[in-house]
């Protein structure tokens, strides 16, 4: 999951590496909960382009534009651990 977002990323954002990629996905997860409802619809709005569902299941199209942005966004967000030792 990790080698497929950095590849999706780096189509918008060339400079991003894998592991600012690993990171700011390992930060999405604890920071959702926290995220007030119009921020979460913000980050979904920013991240999927197209969810088309059928009776075989649901394909979702992702916004690669998008997926650079938050990247960015997260890796630039201090880790738990660091704001703990500030």
């Amino acid at each position: 999951m990790v080698v497929g977002t950095w590849r999706a990323a780096r189509l918008t954002a060339p400079d991003v590496t894998e592991q600012e990629v690993l990171l700011a996905l390992e930060r999405i997860e604890p920071l959702w909960d926290e995220l007030f409802p119009a921020e979460r619809a913000r980050i979904v709005r920013l991240l999927v382009d197209r969810v088309d569902v059928r009776a075989e299941g649901a394909a979702v199209r992702l916004r690669l534009d998008g997926l650079g942005s938050l990247m960015r966004d997260l890796a630039a967000q201090p880790s738990e651990a660091g704001r703990a030792a500030a």
